[in-house]
């Protein structure tokens, strides 16, 4: 038997698109992003790593600034921990719970203090997915947002992530704002506006063919409590499945209000993740 593990590139495109679509909800963050780019490591920003037995493409691991396992077992932990090696450029390790979790363990076994000091593991994210409209009426105040409105949903993104991540994003400065301009340019950024601000927003952040994921969903805080999110929600995944009909998300365990939005529009869990944050 013949085992190698190697940086894929372009050539293996359609082999890492055949293991990715086995399971399209789990791996779309990666499945997105070759889609876009491809898998030359100069065009996509970071090496992904696959794993070959008998000259088949068995599992791989996304090795950029998240570090995504991608259908890797038990017996593939260590082979990718010493591949990916001491020196930590990552910020976050995120997918599949049981595989990031095995692989966060494994790459500290073997490298100590570099991949050992974490800021925090959120280790149980229920993965949910819906394919078809909401059951609750989608509020028309949400829409896809245009350049017009970059100013106010650049602050709340901002506001989201800070809030979200517990750090502002701004700390990488122009590099953010081109990811929010982005959004808007390629219709994947939902809102409702109310004069120069908004209040709500979602975006897409994740799509390949009919799958894809809403992240970054955010209302006001001043607004909590008055019973507008579901609408809210609900039209902005009415929004995505125009293009993308069906919608993923995860969510925190311990985000009892979220979980309970996303019961009440329809969601069914279908996995968990987990995200390690450094």
């Amino acid at each position: 038997m013949t085992e190698t593990i190697r940086v894929l590139g372009n050539r293996d495109v359609p082999e890492l698109d055949a293991l990715l679509a086995t399971d399209p909800v789990r791996n779309l963050f990666v499945a997105s992003r070759i889609r876009n780019v491809g898998l030359d490591p100069a065009v996509l920003g970071c090496a992904i790593y696959g794993r070959f037995d008998e000259g088949k493409l068995i599992s791989a691991c996304h090795a950029g600034a998240n570090l995504v396992p991608i259908n890797i077992g038990p017996g593939d932990l260590d082979t990718f921990a010493r591949i990916i090696g001491s020196r930590r450029a990552t910020a976050s390790i995120m997918g599949d719970a049981t595989q990031v979790m095995g692989l966060h363990a494994s790459l500290v076994e073997h490298w100590g203090r570099a991949w050992g000091q974490v800021r925090e593991i959120r280790a149980h994210q229920p993965l949910l997915v819906i394919d078809e409209d909401p059951v609750v009426p989608g509020d028309p105040r949400v829409h896809t947002i245009t350049e017009q409105n970059y100013g106010p949903y650049l602050d709340a993104a901002v506001a989201m992530y800070t809030e979200e991540v517990g750090i502002s994003p701004m700390g990488i400065g122009s590099t953010y704002r081109h990811y929010v301009r982005n959004l808007i340019h390629t219709g994947r950024a939902m809102g409702a506006v109310h004069g120069n601000r908004v209040w709500f927003k979602s975006d897409v952040g994740a799509a390949c063919g009919s799958h894809c994921q809403i992240q970054g969903v955010w209302l006001h805080p001043q607004l909590r409590g008055r019973g507008l999110s579901e609408a809210a929600m609900s039209q902005a995944v009415r929004i995505a499945r125009r293009m993308h009909p069906i919608v993923s998300l995860y969510v925190n365990d311990f985000n009892a209000p979220a979980r309970a939005l996303y019961t009440a529009l329809g969601f069914r869990q279908v996995g968990e993740f987990a995200t390690i944050l450094y």
